[in-house]
């Protein structure tokens, strides 16, 4: 059994289990946003914020500091762990921003560089979020699990653009490609495939990015927010799904899906065990290497778990501390045991 970091506005809620579940409130006050972990021993865990710049766990999330000397905006709105060069020593660390700029840490955190290229591709000048239009940010960060400084970065909103060389160069969005990605997957067992749950649909590339197509069929709800894919199966993927923006963070007006598909088949809704659509916000999800089958899966009705890839989920009973996730959950990790 893995340990679980929630993240919602009011804190970063990290789970364990010894002989009974206990959860420990992290970060409260500073409006944390988003989560990685690298597989270290002990792990170290990174987890953003709207209010405070970026905080760094050195001990699997059981005490916090701030880093980030570099780090020019301190709102942190994506934060991801590539693979480490050397097998003892850290992952690379890449944190993104509002305004949208990504920075690159090399060390565990401890120094950053900013990778300016990101905001010289042509797109830029047309990137906007929604309802701050005056302003986007990095809304998600994909490190590719299977080759070195490969990295994907989503802007919300107007791009997924790639990165295959750590930084130092970027590639922007292709004609067809997905315009607004809220979370983006990759899979040991799939490389060059990406997965892009976004806000303009479904998209797939088996090619790093270069062509997408878009296998929607069986999708009733087109606005997808959260993925999975199962650690086990590169062909059997789960995303959380709504209406719009309206129906997907608030609890009042929520209304929320999770499909599942495998292989060419069509979508179809995989709600058995999870709460009712109705007052429910979009699941963020989560997974582990080491758990085969196994999805987590988080919303402001509670945690769940799916033994069998997504086709059942059953509850978890936590101690959750007020108010717990009643407010929605803005992102979810494995904590390796």
């Amino acid at each position: 059994m893995v340990g679980i970091a929630v993240v919602t506005r009011a804190a970063l809620l990290i789970a364990r289990r010894a002989s009974t579940w206990t959860v420990d409130e992290h970060l409260a006050g500073l409006s944390p946003g988003c989560v990685a972990i690298d597989q270290s021993s002990p792990a170290q865990v990174y987890c953003g914020t709207a209010r405070a710049g970026l905080s760094r766990s050195r001990d699997s999330g059981r005490n916090w500091e701030p880093v980030g000397p570099g780090i020019d905006h301190p709102m942190i709105t994506a934060v991801d762990v590539g693979r480490a060069e050397q097998a003892d020593g850290f992952g690379v660390v890449y944190a993104g921003t509002e305004p949208s700029a990504v920075f690159r840490s090399d060390n565990g955190g401890d120094s950053w560089v900013d990778l300016a290229g990101l905001r010289a591709l042509p797109s830029a000048d047309t990137w906007s979020f929604p309802p701050r239009p005056q302003t986007h940010h990095v809304r998600w960060i994909e490190a590719d699990v299977s080759v070195a400084d490969r990295v994907f970065v989503a802007i919300e909103a107007g791009a997924l653009v790639r990165t295959f060389d750590g930084g130092r160069t970027w590639r922007d969005r292709v004609r067809g490609g997905p315009y607004d990605t809220h979370t983006a997957m990759t899979h040991p067992f799939a490389p060059g495939r990406i997965y892009s749950a976004a806000g303009d649909g479904y998209y797939e590339s088996t090619d790093a990015g270069d062509s997408w197509r878009l296998p929607e069929d069986g999708l009733k709800h087109l606005y997808l927010v959260g993925i999975a894919v199962d650690p086990a199966d590169p062909e059997t993927v789960i995303v959380s799904a709504t209406d719009g923006p309206g129906s997907a963070y608030s609890p009042r007006g929520a209304e929320a899906y999770v499909y599942r598909k495998t292989g060419v088949q069509r979508w179809e809704q995989s709600m058995s065990g999870l709460p009712a659509a109705k007052d429910t916000t979009v699941s963020r999800f989560a997974t582990d290497a080491g758990e085969p089958g196994v999805i987590y899966a988080a919303n402001n009705r509670g945690l769940f778990r799916s033994g069998d890839a997504g086709r059942n989920w059953k509850a978890m009973d936590l101690p959750w501390p007020g108010p717990g996730l009643a407010d929605g959950v803005e992102a979810l990790a494995c904590l390796p045991e």
